[in-house]
């Protein structure tokens, strides 16, 4: 265990630490706060949030305008965000070419996790935040969730609790376990990039009053429920250090560096063409603009609507802002299986507009499946009908998760990982490939290797018993979250 001093933890080796989160992880109960004070702690922040989310036009929506030149919308700062057009023209799927609508924001924020020991456990310092694109308004997010925009104040709001933590946490002396710039949706945004970050703190830092103190094991369990765990949680989750192959790595069908050499041949060998555009100049490519909303003339894919929002728990009172709203439930599925004793999970290679690298790996499946109505028959992603016939016994996680609800309006995914047998086999299509857990653990050490939904499936997997050693249960059992949880009928934990 590290021992702390003035400035805070001293290192510890790489073993150590995937010991100490191992043991986090298969806590049998919270040090700074048990199961169900967790549940009752999060009745009371739902009953003290405050929030209404109300469709304006664009004429109304104060703050913001379309650029009298380009048709842009943006912020009359300049700063936060603007919706563009973007003309893309690519080999990857059965659409060549398309123009659509995209979020440009080239800041980078902070996703970041502090963590502490509380009586020699490592404790996650979590959020409850409320979100305009919210489907249920109080989700569990990070420690610190913010645009450079808003930790700078140009809003002119309060300031974001913790954020020194993340911005000077040598100077603090703090002890950073993880610090990686990830991506996130390559269809909605234009290389949008936000600084994924864990810092473990000393025991001067405490709990605010919309903050609570979870083991890892409470933050892998509430993952198994719907809408709670917002997604930039997710992905911070998923940077964690590995603590499930401190004995050694388990080998895979294919070595580290033939996977790299994969990746590398895909980003190659993908042709992709992203250009910014004027948004008025996608108008009478298939999209359509209104008093209300810019959407798709099949009513497919998302809109573009504007909001007034008032909340009591945020940086400022009320605000105006345009969201993304997608039109259709997403599904998000990860096949693995056991290849040589070896659980191995299907990743594919996802070309998506607004990635800064072509490509990266994404899960077996993603899609919203009503937008491949309209094309013909085969021209649907492969494997979703493995997917879609799974038996219950091969469904190992199966939960509806949020996106963004800072940006998109009631935007879920459903995300499924399904336990493939024999008929899924080793030798897959060249944008596809078999890797394991520990090998997606390296690449997470890295930027832009590994999408949105497929690092919410991998912080997903880690959670899931008999993948994750010493885990016994996933749902922790009926005397835990999820008896907990079913008893008072406040988050279901079989969502099927």
């Amino acid at each position: 265990m590290p021992q702390f001093n003035a400035t805070g933890p001293q290192s510890d080796t790489e073993a150590v630490l995937a010991a100490r989160l191992a043991a986090s992880a298969t806590a049998t109960g919270g040090e700074a706060m048990s199961d169900v004070q967790f549940f009752d702690w999060l009745d009371e922040r739902r009953r003290k949030h405050s929030q209404e989310v109300r469709r304006t036009t664009f004429a109304d929506l104060s703050g913001w305008g379309f650029h009298p030149d380009t048709g842009d919308l943006e912020h009359h700062s300049g700063r936060f965000y603007a919706v563009r057009g973007l003309q893309v023209r690519t080999d990857f799927g059965p659409v060549p070419e398309w123009s659509q609508p995209i979020i440009r924001q080239p800041e980078i924020g902070i996703l970041g996790v502090a963590v502490r020991e509380i009586n020699g456990v490592l404790h996650c310092l979590m959020q409850a935040k409320t979100e305009p694109g919210n489907v249920n308004g109080v989700q569990l997010s990070p420690t610190v969730q913010a645009t450079k925009s808003n930790y700078t104040r140009v809003h002119g709001g309060s300031p974001v609790p913790y954020l020194d933590s993340f911005r000077e946490p040598r100077a603090r002396g703090h002890r950073v376990l993880a610090d990686v710039l990830q991506s996130e949706q390559g269809s909605w945004f234009f290389c949008k990039r936000n600084r994924n970050m864990i810092v473990e703190v000393g025991p001067e830092v405490e709990a605010g009053e919309d903050f609570c103190w979870l083991t890892l094991r409470q933050v892998n369990a509430l993952l198994h429920y719907e809408n709670l765990v917002n997604m930039d949680a997710r992905t911070v989750l998923s940077c964690l250090p590995d603590w499930h192959h401190s004995a050694g790595p388990a080998p895979g069908i294919h070595s580290d560096e033939a996977v790299r050499s994969w990746i590398t041949t895909q980003q190659s060998e993908r042709e992709v063409s992203a250009e910014l555009l004027p948004l008025r100049e996608i108008e009478g490519r298939g999209w359509i603009r209104a008093e209300d909303r810019i959407s798709h003339e099949r009513g497919l894919f998302f809109s573009i609507v504007p909001v007034d929002v008032v909340s009591n728990r945020r940086e400022v009172a009320s605000w105006s802002q345009p969201l993304l709203e997608p039109h259709g439930l997403g599904v998000a599925a990860m096949l693995v299986r056991r290849i040589d004793g070896v659980l191995h999970c299907l990743m594919r290679a996802r070309v998506e507009p607004g990635y800064l690298d072509v490509i990266e790996l994404g899960p077996t499946v993603q899609c919203t499946p009503r937008n491949y109505a309209h094309l013909l028959p085969g021209d649907g992603p492969l494997f979703l009908d493995v997917v879609e016939e799974a038996r219950p016994e091969q469904v190992l996680f199966d939960t509806l998760l949020s996106e963004e609800g800072g940006r998109f309006l009631n935007a879920q995914n459903r995300y499924l990982i399904i336990e493939a047998d024999d008929s899924v086999p080793t030798d897959v299509p060249e944008d596809y490939l078999w890797v394991t857990l520990r090998q997606l653990g390296e690449l997470l050490k890295h930027s832009h290797y590994v999408n949105m939904q497929a690092r919410t499936l991998v912080a997903a997997l880690r959670t899931v018993a008999g993948i994750a050693p010493g885990l016994p249960v996933a749902g922790i059992g009926a005397a835990g979250i999820a008896g907990t949880a079913q008893g008072r009928g406040e988050i279901r934990a079989d969502h099927r």
